[in-house]
């Protein structure tokens, strides 16, 4: 175990561990009894940071990333170097601790960028009031990796950003053309689908397959796209 923290959501805790058929460290997070992340399974984290800046038009990118993890969607969102500013929006201030003391392997990546600034805050309640980042909107592109699904959530505050309202307050802090990315551990959900439709003009749905020598069989995940 490299770090454990208490937080209002439960204990946060950060390992290391030699996976013992394919014999590499692993590094996984834990939130009080959720499962968060590994950097076993990091493909559909990395899919939101490329399909978000890749589907996103023009040149000097400001984007958001929300939710650190293990730096992976950060991470594939700086590989687009029309990203000009990148600012990854953490509630927990564990998570950026790792990666400035270089605890997760992507950390001295992310520190080393120019281009990339943790901020200490509740994306949630910061995108409801207006994401601030030190700069303000608008925004290229705003990128989303935190809860399981749009229906599962790592606190019942984040409920409200899944509404028509919460959702409408995305597309206000966005420039005309730019993206929501939002990833999901399920298949794509026609209500949400649905719900994306009413508030912006251009939705769809990528699914992210990856290999699970678990199961011996390919798993997968969802990223939805949409655009004001």
């Amino acid at each position: 175990m490299l770090d454990v923290r208490p937080t209002r959501m439960g204990e946060i805790m950060l390992r290391r561990r030699l996976e013992p058929v394919l014999q590499i460290d692993i590094w996984e997070v834990k939130l009080g009894d959720e499962f968060l992340m590994s950097s076993m399974f990091t493909a559909t984290e990395e899919a939101v940071g490329r399909l978000g800046t890749t589907a996103t038009p023009g040149d000097e990118l400001r984007v958001v990333v929300g939710g650190l993890g293990l730096g992976c969607t950060a991470a594939a969102a700086l590989e687009d170097e029309r990203v000009a500013e990148l600012f990854v929006i953490d509630a927990l201030y564990a998570v950026i601790d790792w990666h400035e003391r270089g605890l997760v392997p992507l950390g001295p990546t992310l520190v080393a960028d120019d281009r990339c600034a943790f901020v200490h805050g509740d994306f949630f309640a910061m995108a409801h009031d207006g994401i601030d980042a030190g700069v303000g909107p608008p925004f290229d592109a705003i990128l989303v990796d935190i809860d399981h699904t749009p229906g599962h959530h790592l606190d019942d505050s984040h409920a409200g950003f899944y509404s028509e309202a919460g959702l409408q307050r995305v597309v206000d802090q966005l420039v005309p053309g730019g993206t929501f990315a939002l990833w999901s551990d399920d298949p794509p959900d026609a209500a949400f689908m649905a719900l994306l439709g009413r508030v912006f003009t251009d939705v769809r749905a990528e699914v992210v397959e990856f290999p699970n020598h678990y199961t011996g069989a390919n798993s997968a995940c969802t990223v939805y796209l949409a655009h004001p």
